[in-house]
């Protein structure tokens, strides 16, 4: 065995390091000295060196089981990197053709290689156990070892085998490493390796540099992310979405709107990820989207900010998406976007699953769900979680922290939870306990005779919102724990009990109320809307009507003058950035209303705020396809069959065209298809009406026109008219 004295001369050998980081010494020399090994460091902390440094220097080959294909060749060119000759480090996996498995497994053979990188797959086929067999190995390296419990975040069948390949390749020392597990976790890690015994370093989940944030997510969610970009210019970062579609969409969004960006996920071709995240690595591109594919082991320091468009599955995988960033220690934001609907989506996911899986995946979802909707310090509930107490009640690096809300006295409250779960004989889990304190009598609580209890409903005269937020500070403040092996039951601790016995002051803060408002909130009008400037504005929009004997809603729609009301454009092209207003209807009408709004600015000493535009590219193609056979002349049925549209939903589209201020000219297919003085009936009616509404101009006009033909012609003239 190797002698461990020189090992930091051979860290700096070999790495270029002076001195080791944090435990990695013990760990190495421990391994080194034949030992099993549990290593729970978080991401940054040089979990990789623990295993890469002692491969080189014992005896025999390493083995190391990775769940990520494309990170393999990363690993492995380092390693070959800074070593003398190549072929010291290799990987064995799917993607590679007989030549190459060939060639790896005769340069095994020699001796040559010391470290190989395999998916738990490979390790686990027949022929490839059979084969190292004959192989002196040196240890076992499981990393990303959370992979392995039906408890972590990215549970992976395959590597419940593990042990069984390793029972028949040949026992050797086990090191087992993660960024992230809670002690059930932990637990599940250690038997299912069969290494209860194994020395364990526990680093601490604090990560003072980062600043975590959790945002309402509503329909502007894509405009909030391009601004928040475009105020760090030239930063890396890691956009999470849950779908490969929301992935590709986004990317393409954040392209259109002049951001380096580009997707990643496991449906993309090898190559095409591989190159990608080269990209990232040398700077070519500063915005990764991606799915959780992207990310383990990735050994880029300065990401600055990692933003999760969906809320995660599970407070693990949160924990080690936001870990990749400011791993140079330096600044690092973690934006979450949260809503309540996409709580409910990924609830439905689990629908078709088995019954214990489900149960597993709603606890881990419900931890999310608090951590999100907390007021109370980020750090504290994520340090909790991992079973490490945060001594501080304020970190000042996260928004919980930065904007407190007011507390209040919850000690009767608490007294209540614990009374009830007291009763309930600590049998319960949360949303029970819940509904036996409120008073409502589910089933499952009739069915237990629990509404008998003398302290059913105990708490039906308080506000409902108080329980939640109690009993998580009541968990943080060590009064309650859960149960974790039973489906996440209350228990009472000694400090709990003790409590019940003398009850001082609890004051707690109230959970955050996170509206679903993707319908609610979209580009209309917004809270800083300028009613005098709206009113001049409608006033201005009337005279010039009149003026040019056309109804009002032709010059501009209410939704532009509100947004004008809102931005307050200036000039011509400001104008332009307003929905509904293109480059002819500015040209057209606009000026005056510039000119009021310049004046208006002047004289109440307002300096308009550049108001970001984003440049979408959902059915952008579409359109820009439609607009080029209309000025092709091609029939519009014709049109909708090749766009797979029915006829009423290419009409939709020739609305948002027309309306969003672009001219087209459909009178070829007018003339060719209707009578000419019905369509100047229609025309007629338009000119005169002071709604566009269809309905009205349905009832208004004879019964000899169908809906399709006033819709037809009042595409027409809202283009011919207002653009």
């Amino acid at each position: 065995m190797t002698n461990t004295d020189n090992l930091k001369k051979e860290l700096k050998r070999i790495f270029g390091f002076d001195n080791f980081k944090g435990d990695q010494e013990s760990i190495i020399r421990n391994l080194m000295g034949g030992h099993d090994v549990f290593v729970l460091m978080p991401t940054g902390g040089g979990k990789s060196l623990c295993y890469q440094l002692p491969s080189l220097l014992m005896d025999g080959l390493a083995i190391v089981v990775s769940p990520l294909i494309a990170l393999m060749k990363n690993q492995v060119d380092v390693i070959n990197g800074i070593s003398e000759e190549d072929g010291v480090a290799h990987y064995l996996n799917s993607s590679l053709k007989k030549s190459e498995i060939d060639q790896v497994k005769a340069d095994i053979s020699s001796g040559k290689t010391k470290l190989l990188y395999v998916a738990p797959e490979s390790l686990n086929k027949q022929e490839n156990v059979d084969y190292f067999k004959n192989v002196k190995i040196s240890f076992y390296a499981i990393d990303e070892a959370h992979c392995i419990s039906e408890w972590g975040h990215d549970f992976r069948p395959e590597y419940r085998k593990i042990r069984e390949s390793v029972d028949q390749i040949g026992r050797a020392p086990i090191i087992a490493l993660t960024a992230t597990a809670t002690d059930k976790v932990r637990t599940d890690i250690l038997r299912s390796l069969g290494i209860e015994d194994a020395v364990q370093f526990k680093s601490s989940f604090n990560r003072p540099n980062l600043y975590y944030e959790v945002r309402p997510k509503t329909k502007n969610i894509d405009k909030d992310i391009v601004k928040y970009i475009k105020e760090n210019p030239g930063k890396s970062g890691i956009i999470y979405c849950l779908s490969r579609k929301k992935v590709e969409e986004l990317a393409e969004i954040l392209r259109a709107n002049d951001i380096k960006a580009a997707a990643y996920h496991a449906g993309l071709d090898a190559e095409v990820r591989s190159h990608t995240q080269d990209d990232f690595l040398q700077e070519r591109i500063d915005i990764i989207v991606a799915t959780i594919a992207f990310g383990m082991g990735i050994d880029k320091p300065d990401v600055r900010f990692v933003i999760h468009y969906d809320i995660p599955k599970s407070l693990e995988g949160y924990y080690q998406e936001t870990g990749r960033a400011g791993r140079d220690g330096q600044e690092g934001d973690c934006i979450a976007f949260y809503s309540q609907k996409d709580l409910k989506k990924l609830e439905k996911f689990m629908e078709n699953k088995p019954v214990a899986e489900q149960e597993i995946g709603r606890q881990l979802l419900q931890e999310t769900q608090a951590y999100a909707e907390s007021s109370v310090c980020r750090r504290k509930m994520l340090l909790h979680y991992f079973g490490e107490e945060y001594p501080k009640d304020n970190c000042g690096m996260c928004d919980n922290c930065r904007n407190p809300k007011k507390k209040i006295e919850g000690k009767d409250a608490l007294v209540i939870v614990l009374s009830a779960v007291k009763a309930l004989k600590e049998n319960f889990h949360q949303e029970y306990v819940v509904n036996f304190v409120k008073g409502f009598a589910t089933d499952d609580i009739r069915d237990h005779h629990h509404d008998e209890l003398e302290e059913f409903a105990e708490g039906s005269d308080m506000d409902v919102a108080i329980w939640n937020p109690v009993i998580r500070q009541a968990l943080l403040a060590g009064y309650l724990r859960k149960d974790v092996e039973n489906y996440g039951i209350l228990k009472l601790t000694a400090a709990g009990k003790k409590y019940l016995d003398n009850p001082t002051s609890f004051p707690i803060v109230m959970d955050t109320v996170f509206k679903d408002d993707y319908e609610e909130e979209g580009d209309g009008a917004t809270s800083a809307l300028d009613l005098p400037l709206k009113k001049m504005l409608v006033n201005l929009r009337r005279e010039i009507a009149q003026k040019k004997k056309l109804p009002a809603y032709v010059i501009f729609q209410d939704l532009s003058l509100d947004q004008m009301a809102t931005m307050y454009p200036t000039n011509l092209t400001d104008l332009q950035k307003i929905q509904g207003v293109g480059v002819g209807k500015a040209k057209r009408y606009g000026q005056p209303f510039c000119d009021l709004i310049k004046k208006y600015c002047e004289e109440n000493n307002i300096v308009p705020t550049e108001e970001l535009r984003v440049r979408t590219v959902s059915n952008k193609n579409k359109k820009l396809k439609i607009i080029s056979n209309i000025d092709r002349k091609i029939p519009l049925d014709d049109i909708a069959v090749a766009e797979g549209l029915d006829f009423d939903e290419l009409l939709d589209k020739l609305d948002e065209i027309v309306y969003s201020g672009t001219k087209i000219n459909i009178d070829y297919f007018l003339e060719d298809v209707y009578d000419e003085d019905q369509i100047d009936d229609i025309y007629q009616y338009f000119m005169e009406s002071d709604t566009d509404s269809l309905d009205k101009a349905y009832d208004e006009l004879d019964e000899d026109y169908t809906e399709e033909e006033i819709r037809l012609v009042r595409i027409k003239f809202m283009s011919e008219m207002a653009n």
